[in-house]
């Protein structure tokens, strides 16, 4: 199973590529979308959406795991990565790939068995899961490669 996890953001969007191959995890890519505050909204979504829909295409995942909606005190940040959301999931309806979605809870307690993981212990975790050298850079797309690595563990649970 080919994995294309996001982390939507309308700065710093990250994402991560990984295949499930007899069991194991293999790391395929990962990085971000960064686009310029001195852009208006449509540029950066339009930039991020073009992003997007190369990645589906270069790499053809089965499905997109992306991360939900976490609507803390910032009603302002909420916004924004709700319309980087929303250019993901049109991107994936675009090339008609399945979708799945978690919590920030979700992914922590997949990834380290602990709801309440620091972003340290998710990278960490993260390196040691795909056998990397490092901890992957910029947390955006170490996020995103947590997501789908939270879909590949849920899908095995729901899928033995």
């Amino acid at each position: 199973m080919l994995t294309l996890g996001i982390d939507p953001g309308t700065a710093t969007t990250g994402f991560g590529v990984i295949a499930e191959e007899r069991d194991k995890l293999v790391f395929i890519e990962h990085g971000i979308i960064a686009t310029s505050p001195k852009e208006n909204a449509q540029i950066r979504l339009r930039k991020i959406y073009g992003e997007l829909k190369k990645l589906i295409i270069k790499h053809q995942p089965e499905i997109i795991a992306i991360e939900k909606l976490y609507f803390g005190t910032n009603t302002k940040t909420a916004i924004a990565v709700g319309q980087a959301r929303g250019v993901a999931l049109l991107a994936a309806a675009e090339f008609k790939v399945p979708v799945a979605e978690y919590t920030p809870l979700q992914v922590k307690m997949a990834i380290t068995g602990y709801g309440r993981a620091e972003k340290k212990q998710i990278q960490q975790m993260v390196k040691t899961l795909l056998g990397l050298k490092d901890v992957p850079r910029p947390d955006d797309a170490a996020d995103a490669l947590a997501i789908a690595i939270c879909h590949i563990h849920s899908y095995r649970l729901l899928n033995v």
